[in-house]
């Protein structure tokens, strides 16, 4: 398709190509009037009145769209008097979310589990292009929220818990989304969200009162989004919650001292959904839409993401005196920058006629089979694993989530509820843990589904928030069925070996839908508990959003696999890593909990507290941070250090040997973490600093050189200023955050 906008040479110096970015911005800031100002602040749903979006509230961005509606709003674009572009924004959180035929990938939890940087920067830059080909200039990812309480319901979106290698994906992923720059056609734009301490909820509820402070935002929260500020992340977007009383959207210490200010920010900020009208009629800050409008402005807010009435309460705002009529100059500035540096005045960039070229690619799924193999963490094997492909075996497939394919792409993907137009991904492109088990050759397969999961009934409340958003409706758990349970009980009673596949589902996951539990829902614990009460060998798959709680049969399981939301081709990765084709290699990016009462369960917390337990349970989590199992097992030794007294601008030079005990290969990552002897604060007993990939052949010996910065090994003070305090630390390697998984190296800084 190509672009219904004027191609005759440019007459005005705004559509002078060869002009600098910031000459052509000035010179369209200066020809636009108030309303078309306020109109470019504004993204709206493509799924209403583009007419009256783009010719009467001059809109400079819409969201959830199809090709259809970007074709039309830019032939409405050319009707306008100044003729600006639309940037076009979607949801593209593992990939291409709501366009059928897209390629989907584990969810960022996932992605998480394989601790490599570099291909989740190809799958980033897989993702640019299929989402560029369809007209999509922008992607609200990737997600720096620090997972806390496991209860919420957008764990799946985040990379896990650790700071450091939230930062260290983070990066990687906005590398990829905007390639060498964004000129190039393939880039989009990338968001780093949600802006900040958004995670930090109340009970695991969603966009809760964040109660956190000042010192604390800066100790964990705010350094993963510093580190892509300075990666050039073009967008930062602002999370739904207050802090201290003081909405995020509002926030000036948060958005002009510390973003604008401290790190000198320069990109767009964009609010979330409705972020401004939610002032008014949610968290009740604001009386009306002029207010909250003035306030947002004020407050440094440059695209109002669906809240239409911004457009009337900012003129209003004007008229009553709160806002001068250049107080959306900058905002406006920063917007069409963008717009700019995208090339969109010159192509719009409208879907291309030939998207198959593109868009769910042989290439990209070979990507995507090998992102899915990376994601999967073994979590306990008593040796039945791997299976033995030549073997004519028998294998049981029980479970309700074994051969659902929507489910397991997770949330942000074609049967998540987010685009209405969008039912599911086509079945074609889908390997389910059945699918890729039935097509192991020479092995006998039986499936039953075992147990129901849920149903839903009516929100009693109705059917709509306060801003018509849709409620969503209450999960009611189903019970054990018994002749659901009998068929799966027939079947692994008549099988060699029984893999049983449990989690979660869609209507248990995303923005407002936390859970009060982390335990299986419906029938699934009934359905464990009955096939390993059998004797046959069952190997727990858990297919689910985030870590959830399994039943006390399990520690009698032959193995436990965690696989997240794996994608399109989980299916296909999972039965090869079962039957020994693939290594397992995925390691935990969160720890799993033993109950929900243990929330939180993050390694790096604060010490200083009276005991090391429960009365009734113990605190350590059943998984933790970093763990996970290979078919063999590598052992660590003769930790040293180069040099045990530093100062603080020197680096920390550390060497560890590895050894493959077993007869099969194994992809090692090293982890690095620093422990601060004695702090002037309360501080974490220990932080993840580095980490380090290493293949170790069977039988043999590596040694693995380490190097950090002496400058990782700092706090925030009592004051909120991040430094190093001289004195005693210890560096500590090995394979997980587990104490006894640990080798110490004592040093001092000076």
């Amino acid at each position: 398709m190509t672009s219904t906008l004027p191609t005759t040479t440019p007459a005005l110096p705004y559509r002078d190509a060869s002009l600098p970015t910031a000459e052509r911005v000035d010179d369209l800031l200066g020809r636009m009037t108030v309303e078309e100002k306020v109109g470019q602040m504004l993204q709206l749903d493509a799924r209403d009145d583009l007419r009256d979006h783009v010719l009467r509230r001059h809109v400079g961005s819409v969201l959830h769209t199809s090709p259809e509606r970007i074709v039309e709003a830019n032939r409405l674009t050319a009707e306008t008097r100044l003729q600006i572009p639309l940037l076009v924004g979607e949801d593209c959180i593992h990939g291409h979310s709501f366009w059928p035929g897209a390629t989907i990938y584990p969810t960022q939890l996932g992605m998480a589990a394989s601790w490599d940087a570099g291909l989740l920067e190809r799958v980033a830059r897989a993702t640019a292009e299929e989402v560029a080909a369809t007209g999509v200039h922008w992607t609200f990812s990737p997600v720096l929220c620090i997972a806390r309480d496991l209860r919420w319901g957008r764990i799946s979106e985040t990379f896990g818990e650790d700071p450091y290698l939230i930062g260290e994906l983070a990066s990687a992923m906005v590398r990829g989304y905007q390639g060498a720059g964004l000129a190039d056609p393939t880039a989009i734009l990338a968001t780093a969200k949600h802006f900040a301490g958004y995670s930090e909820t109340q009970g695991g509820r969603d966009a809760s009162e964040a109660d956190i402070s000042r010192r604390k935002l800066r100790s964990w929260f705010l350094p993963p989004f510093e580190r892509v500020a300075r990666e050039g992340c073009r967008t930062f977007m602002l999370g739904y919650q207050s802090t201290d009383g003081v909405p995020i959207t509002v926030n000036d210490w948060l958005l002009s001292d510390v973003l604008r200010g401290e790190w000198g920010y320069t990109g767009t900020l964009i609010t979330d959904w409705d972020n401004v009208g939610r002032m008014v009629w949610e968290q009740r800050v604001q009386p009306d839409h002029v207010h909250a409008a003035a306030a947002a402005v004020r407050a440094g807010n440059d695209m109002v993401m669906t809240t239409p009435l911004f457009f009337e309460g900012a003129l209003e705002a004007v008229t009553r005196g709160l806002l001068d009529e250049d107080a959306f100059d900058a905002a406006v500035a920063r917007i069409l920058t963008l717009k700019f540096d995208l090339g969109l005045f010159e192509d719009p960039r409208l879907p291309l006629a030939d998207l198959d070229a593109v868009v769910g690619t042989e290439q990209h799924a070979a990507l995507n089979l090998e992102v899915a193999r990376r994601s999967i963490v073994l979590l306990e094997n008593d040796g039945t694993l791997p299976l033995d492909e030549s073997a004519p075996l028998r294998v049981g497939v029980v479970g309700p989530l074994a051969d659902d394919a929507q489910t397991q792409l997770g949330d942000w993907a074609g049967g998540s509820g987010q685009a209405g137009w969008l039912d599911g991904q086509p079945r074609d492109m889908i390997s389910t843990v059945l699918d890729g088990l039935r097509a192991v050759d020479g092995w006998s397969v039986q499936h039953a589904r075992g147990a129901d999961i849920l149903t839903l009934q009516d929100d009693p409340r109705g059917p709509l928030f306060e801003d018509g958003q849709p409620r969503p409706r209450v999960v009611v758990p189903r019970p054990p069925d018994q002749p659901l349970l009998d068929e799966a009980v027939d079947i692994a009673e008549a099988s060699d070996v029984v893999v049983a596949v449990v989690g979660d589902r869609i209507e248990l996951v995303g923005e407002g839908r936390s859970t009060a539990t982390l335990e299986l829902i419906g029938g699934q614990n009934a359905l464990l508990d009955a096939v390993i009460a059998t004797g046959k060998p069952v190997v727990v798959v858990l297919l689910a959003s985030k870590p959830l709680v399994l039943p006390r049969s399990v520690s009698r399981a032959a193995a436990v696999v965690w696989a997240a939301n794996p994608g399109m081709l989980g299916g296909q990765a999972l039965a090869e890593l079962l039957a020994g084709r693939v290594e397992p290699s995925g390691r935990l990016p969160i720890s799993f909990a033993r109950h929900a009462g243990q929330q939180p369960t993050y390694y790096n917390q604060v010490r200083g507290q009276h005991g090391d337990r429960y009365a009734d349970l113990v605190q350590t989590p059943a998984w933790a941070f970093g763990e996970g199992l290979s078919y063999t097992t590598v052992e660590y030794s003769d930790v040293r250090l180069e040099r045990t007294e530093l100062a603080v601008d020197d680096t920390i030079v550390a060497e560890v040997t590895l050894r493959n005990t077993g007869s099969r290969p194994s992809l090692e990552t090293v982890q690095v973490y620093v422990r601060d002897v004695v702090t002037s604060v309360s501080w974490a007993d220990q932080e993840l600093k580095g980490h380090l990939q290493v293949h170790v052949a069977p039988g043999q010996a590596e040694t693995v050189r380490l190097e950090l910065p002496a400058s990782v090994c700092s706090i925030v003070d009592a004051a909120g200023v991040r430094r190093v305090e001289p004195g005693e630390f210890e560096l500590l390697v090995g394979s997980s955050s587990r104490k006894e998984h640990l080798l110490a190296a004592p040093f001092v800084l000076r």
